[in-house]
Parts: C-alpha cells; sequence; structure tokens
C-alpha cells in the first residue's frame, strides 16, 4: 500500500480554500461597513425613529365654534351626548381580544355584537366600513346615542366593562331656529381624508384623524376658524403596545364662533314663502304645454343693497344637515344626490342657472346707453320685431308705440330691445364682426359681472354663461363633432338644430342677439348675480362682494374680528343712467306696471319699491319665473324653475317676505313691532365676559297666521300669500 503524506494538498483543494477565504472576508467587510452605516453615519436618525415608534398619541377633538345668526341665534352648534367608546388598547390585552367585553356592551346598547366589533376594527384598503380610521390608542367611539340608562349600566359595573368608557360629548347639531333650516348655506361636516392629511401636514393648519371638516357652505369657507385645535396627549408603549407612561401633552382650544349676516326670522320666512309659491303654482296649469307647472326648484336671495352682506338664503329642494351627524347612511346619501329628487345638497342661490327673462333688461337698457342712445327718447314698442321670415312677438302680443327706455322697463316691452340688439349686431358686422366692433350688449352684461363669480364667501359659485363671439367660437369647437353626428338635414327639430350648428354653430347671428338682448338664448345667471347687480343700482352703482361672514369671535369673547363688505367694481353706467333705471324700476309696482298688481297698496311713499318681473324661456321646458326688487335697504330676487310668469309665480312669495321685513299689512299700515327688521342690523350679538354669547329664542311660526308681535313671540309669522299666482305678462 502506497502512503500519501499528510500534509500533502492538491492545487485544486488550496484554491477551493483562497476562495472560500476572500469570499468570508469579503462578506465580513460587507458586514461590518452596513454596521458602521446604520450605527455610525445615520444612527441618530434611526435612533429618532426607534423613540418616536415608542410613542404613540392619543387626541381629543375640539370643540367645533358655533355659526350664529346676526343676532346671536345659533344656526349651528354643539349638543352634550352621551358617547360609549371603547378603548382598543385595553381590549387587545385580554386573551380573547376583548370579545366578551365586547358582546355583554352590545347587549347593553342594544345592538349586535358583529356590529359592536366592527365598530371599533380598524380600516384599511381590504376592510369595509364601519370601521375606525383614527389612532388605535384613542378611544374609539361605539355610539353617540346612549341613553342615561345604558350609560349608568356600564359606568356601574366597570369590572365587565374594562376598556369601555360612557362620557358626555360635544356633538354638531343644526337646531333650525324657527324653522329655518339655512341647509345649503350652512353645509355639513365628515371626517377628514388622508389625502387631506398629507396635503396639509406643513401647512399652518394641519389635519389629525379625528378632525371633522366643513364640506360644503360656510362650514367649507370657515372651517379653519371654526375647527379650533385638538388636544393631543402622547403615551410611552412597549413594542407590544401596553401604556408604560404619559409624556407631553398640548392642550385642545376651542374653535371660535362665526356670526352671520343671515337673520332666522327672515330665513324661516324666505324657506317658507318660497316653497308656498312653489306649491301654490303647481295647482296652475300652464297655457302653453296644457299641464300643470312643475315648479321643480328654485331659491330667492335677501341681501342688504348698501352693503352686499345676505339676509337669508332659501334654496328648494332643500334637506336637514343633521343628516350627516354622525355619518350619513346609505339610504340618506342616496336621496340627496338622486335624480328623483332634484339634488337637494345644490344651493340654487348661487348654483341654480337660467336665463335671465326680462330682469335682463336693465342691463340692455343700460348697453343702448353706452352704445350712443338716450334712455328717454322715443323707441317703437310694437307687437311683434320681423327678421326676415321670422317673427319675434311682443309678451302677450301686445304693443305700446313710441315709448321711452324707462317705460319699456315697466310695461316689459321685448321689442324695443329686440331692436336695439339687431341694430348693434349690424354695427359689429354682423356675423362677420369688424375690427372695431364695440359688442356693447355683450360686454356690458360682462361689466355688470356675468360670467364671472360674484366673490361669495361660500364654496362652489358658479360664472354663469354669457354667449359672446368668443364663447360661441369655443363652444362650437368643443362640440362639433356631435353636432355633425347628430345632426340632419329636414329632420326633427333637434337634428336640423344640430345639422345647422354642425355647419356654422360658431357664427354669431342676428337671432342670437335679438335673444340676448330679453336675457334669452345661450345666456344663463345665478340668482345672486341678479341680486349683487339689482343691489347696485339701488346703492349708486357699487358691485359688492356678497357675503354670509360678518364676524369671527375667539373662543374666550376677548378678541372679535369683523369681516368688512368688500366691492368687486362699479356699474359701467353714470349716476344719471342709474337714476333712469331706478325711476323706470319704479314705475314696474304702479299702475300699469308688470308687478303692479302684486303691489297694491304699497307704501310708495315711505318705502319706496322697485321691480322688474321676467319670464325665461328654455327648449323642452315650462317657462321659469324671476322677480327682482329693491327697496333703499334690502334687494329681493326669486326664481322658479318652470313655475311661470315672474309676477305671477314669486309675486305674492316676494311681496310677503318684505312685508314681514317692515312689518306691513295687505294696506301698507306699518306696525314696527310686528317689523321683523326693518332696517339692516348693523350691531354684533353682545359678548359676555366668560365669551358667551346672549341667544334671544325664536318659536317657530305659524305660517297661517298674521304677523305676531315679537314682544309676545321672538319670531314672526308671514301673512298668507296674497292671491293664487296666475299666467300674467312677465
Amino acid at each position: 500500500m502506497t502512503n500519501i503524506p499528510e500534509t500533502g494538498r492538491t492545487p485544486r483543494v488550496q484554491t477551493r480554500l483562497v476562495v472560500i477565504q476572500i469570499l468570508v472576508f469579503s462578506l465580513l467587510l460587507t458586514l461590518g461597513g452596513r454596521l458602521w452605516y446604520l450605527q455610525i453615519r445615520n444612527g441618530k436618525e434611526y435612533a429618532d425613529e426607534a423613540k418616536s415608534n415608542n410613542i404613540q398619541q392619543v387626541v381629543t377633538p375640539a370643540v367645533r365654534g358655533s355659526i350664529l345668526d346676526a343676532r346671536g341665534v345659533p344656526l349651528a352648534d354643539n349638543e352634550t351626548r352621551l358617547v360609549v367608546s371603547a378603548s382598543r388598547t385595553e381590549l387587545m390585552k385580554m386573551k380573547d381580544d376583548g370579545e366578551a367585553v365586547l358582546t355583554r356592551l352590545a347587549g347593553v346598547l342594544g345592538m349586535k355584537p358583529e356590529d359592536v366589533v366592527n365598530k371599533i376594527r380598524l380600516c384599511d384598503s381590504k376592510t369595509p366600513k364601519p370601521c375606525w380610521n383614527g389612532s388605535p390608542y384613542q378611544p374609539i367611539p361605539v355610539t353617540d346615542e346612549a341613553t342615561v340608562q345604558q350609560a349608568l349600566t356600564i359606568r356601574e359595573s366597570t369590572e365587565d366593562f374594562p376598556g369601555i368608557t360612557a362620557e358626555l360629548t360635544a356633538v354638531r347639531r343644526y337646531p333650525a331656529p324657527g324653522k329655518a333650516r339655512t341647509a345649503q348655506v350652512l353645509g355639513y361636516l365628515s371626517p377628514v381624508t388622508d389625502e387631506e392629511i398629507t396635503k396639509a401636514k406643513d401647512t399652518d393648519s394641519p389635519f389629525l384623524r379625528s378632525d371633522q371638516v366643513g364640506r360644503s357652505g360656510i362650514e367649507r369657507t370657515y372651517d379653519k376658524e371654526l375647527r379650533g385645535k385638538a388636544g393631543v396627549t402622547r403615551y410611552e408603549v412597549d413594542n407590544l403596545g401596553r401604556v408604560m407612561g404619559q409624556t407631553k401633552s398640548d392642550p385642545g382650544v376651542a374653535g371660535s364662533t362665526l356670526v352671520t349676516s343671515i337673520d332666522a326670522r327672515v330665513q324661516g320666512v324666505a324657506e317658507y314663502e318660497l316653497a308656498q309659491a312653489m306649491k301654490a303654482v303647481r295647482n296652475e296649469t300652464d297655457k302653453i304645454t296644457g299641464r300643470k307647472y312643475e315648479a321643480d326648484s328654485g331659491a330667492v336671495v335677501v341681501m342688504e343693497t348698501k352693503t352686499g352682506r345676505v339676509v337669508a338664503m332659501a334654496s328648494q329642494p332643500d334637506y336637514d344637515p343633521n343628516v350627516w351627524i354622525g355619518g350619513i347612511s346609505a339610504k340618506d346619501y342616496a336621496s340627496l344626490t338622486s335624480k328623483n329628487s332634484n339634488y337637494p345638497l345644490l344651493n340654487r342661490g348661487i348654483q341654480g342657472q337660467a336665463p335671465a327673462g326680462s330682469i335682463f333688461k336693465v342691463i340692455s337698457a343700460s348697453a343702448a346707453v353706452r352704445a350712443g342712445y338716450d334712455f328717454n327718447d322715443k323707441y317703437n314698442c310694437s307687437a311683434s320685431y320681423s327678421l326676415g321670415s321670422r317673427s319675434f312677438a311682443n309678451f302677450e302680443s301686445q304693443g305700446h308705440g313710441p315709448i321711452t327706455l324707462g317705460d319699456a322697463l315697466k310695461y316689459s316691452c321685448n321689442t324695443v330691445f329686440y331692436a336695439l340688439g339687431h341694430k348693434e349686431w349690424q354695427k359689429d358686422g354682423g356675423i362677420t364682426a369688424n375690427k372695431d366692433s364695440k359688442d356693447w350688449f355683450y360686454v356690458t352684461a360682462r361689466d355688470f359681472g356675468l360670467g364671472s363669480e360674484t366673490g361669495i364667501d361660500l364654496p362652489n359659485e358658479v360664472k354663469g354663461r354669457i354667449p359672446d363671439r368668443q364663447w360661441k367660437q369655443a363652444f362650437w369647437e368643443a362640440n362639433k363633432d356631435a353636432w355633425c353626428k347628430q345632426g340632419k338635414k329636414g329632420g326633427s327639430y333637434v337634428e336640423q338644430i344640430a345639422y345647422e350648428n354642425c355647419l356654422e354653430g360658431n357664427q354669431l347671428k342676428a337671432y342670437d342677439s335679438i335673444n340676448f338682448a330679453i336675457g334669452q338664448g345661450d345666456v344663463l345667471v345665478t340668482p345672486i348675480q341678479m341680486a349683487t347687480i339689482y343691489a347696485a343700482i339701488s346703492n349708486g352703482g357699487t358691485l359688492y362682494d356678497p357675503s354670509v361672514g360678518k364676524a369671527v369671535i375667539s373662543p374666550d369673547g376677548k378678541q372679535v374680528h369683523e369681516i368688512a363688505p368688500k366691492a368687486h367694481g362699479k356699474l359701467p353706467v353714470g349716476a344719471r343712467t342709474i337714476r333712469d333705471l331706478d325711476k323706470g324700476l319704479r314705475s314696474v309696482v304702479e299702475p300699469g306696471g308688470t308687478a303692479a298688481w302684486r303691489f297694491g297698496g304699497w307704501p310708495q311713499d315711505k318705502i319706496p319699491m322697485r321691480a322688474k318681473t321676467g319670464t325665461a324661456q328654455v327648449y323642452g321646458k315650462q317657462t321659469t319665473s324671476w322677480l327682482a326688487t329693491y327697496t333703499d335697504d334690502f334687494t329681493i330676487v326669486m326664481t322658479i324653475s318652470q313655475g311661470g310668469t315672474g309676477s305671477g309665480a314669486s309675486g305674492p312669495a316676494v311681496r310677503n317676505i318684505y312685508d314681514a321685513l317692515y312689518g306691513l299689512d295687505d294696506a301698507g299700515n306699518q306696525n314696527l313691532k310686528r317689523a321683523l327688521l326693518p332696517k339692516p342690523q348693523t350691531t354684533l350679538p353682545k359678548v359676555n365676559a366668560d365669551g358667551t354669547i346672549d341667544s334671544p329664542a325664536i318659536k317657530a311660526y305659524d305660517p297661517k297666521s298674521q304677523l305676531v308681535d315679537p314682544t309676545e313671540q321672538n319670531g314672526a309669522a308671514p301673512p298668507p300669500l296674497a292671491g293664487t299666482p296666475a299666467n300674467r305678462r312677465d
């Protein structure tokens, strides 16, 4: 047998050993470098993160500030409710993860055990609602409607309900004083989203997961002021989530109080009168269609003429904003966003758009003056106006012969404005505009503020539409393909219109300007825009930004920030033209005027009234009622979609609102003791030394009764409707 020396190694073995040694050395070098990077290079950063992982926050939501009317009556405040909450941290310490405790709790609350469990489970992408999207270290609400007996049962048997609390907590409410819901103006709250938290992280007003934020109305506009600052308590916890001790805490700060220009009493009257007007007109037959008026929606705005402050704003259909409290049900949400309910969330005071009809004529009269026509010259008010083979009739085909522009407002003569609109279109070059075309009618409409937001402090205001040459071109480019696909020469009315629009929908034709001159065609306006315009005529020409917020008061009452009225422009006409417009509008409510039959007995010598009626036509729908009015103190504009004529449908309601404001009876006699608001409210509610505000009580008024002396009842009932709306001229 041959012996092999023990120390002998083949070259292959030696090579393998060298490779292994290199690999081991490389691994040790890499590990050492990584340890250096983690412990030396980034050691402080990771140490800080590790510390923060052991700190958990418990948030105590701030009490949201109240929203008051101009006299201090709460429109939105907080009520104390018994809230039962569960501490997830405590429950997770139990062997069964608190299942037995939650089952007993469900029995006390009259809930299903699985519903209680679902309430405290944490939200993620796979977990359906209900679930909790806040911090797992703070108490999670199970119900905010616990009874006193249920709360006592829980608190008296703490050994059976470890980790469960029953405490009084402030919850948002909308009390509807005097039955004034003010729903669309107030808006509503809902929980903050992850996206909002991330977006506001580095701002001066970050969100916490427990925050409720305003989603619409003044709850949204003034959310930062109303929300306050939540209290935060920080706890040290171990890796199992057990609380080891308490660290730094930040005390909460209650939200500020918002005083609005809304008067709850007037708001209640406005809401009632709008609803009653719509209800009444649904019993009237439309002579054009032969059907009952649908009166499917409406709005009314009551504004101070000299400041632009909104005293009342009602929109129909409306809703109860309390449905959002505690989370809205799927059924209620579907109703609020349904076509069948006609979208009650819309505030039609600032979002309802329709042709203006004859209330637009103050703009057309101003445009004529700017174009060189004298306001007091004579213009032929014929029964109809011809354009080629087409004839444009006056309302009820009535002519008045040669009249001034003031009389054209009084009688609401369409043909005067047809002729003016047509002549100006011809001067501007017709279909092919001249290089120096003035387009006075369209330019004046924009200078009056139409086609733009008014600047009201409510979110989601719409701009309306002024269909000038630029708009016609842009609209044609956006819709040409659809028109060309749908259009058919000699087809149905809709197909023929689509065919014509496909070929030449970008052209501003003569009939476009004729229709525009009386607020028809493609023009769209909102009630708040028209209220701003008529208020400007009343106050001498200033276009104010309409406003609802009047003052923000700190929680302790020591700091009061008044929100001063702001203006965004002036009417583009001189003082003489404004006086002429005012005189013409005054004649509308006097004998012979289109609104005279609705203002019989009005004390013109004491409280001068001006008005303009309007009846707007929309293809495929019944006519829309408009009524724009003002006194030296207030402007009221009402509109009812598919409600008929301006004076017929809106007239009684507007008259009744004024009667309630000034304390007038049907004969025009004034009783200041019965007047809700004979002059605009100029002072703020009194703030007490402790920061509280005294709120006058308002009782629900009886709509069937006459005005009640406010010394007997802190509120007032409007008088009954003065007659039944009829299909009268404009």
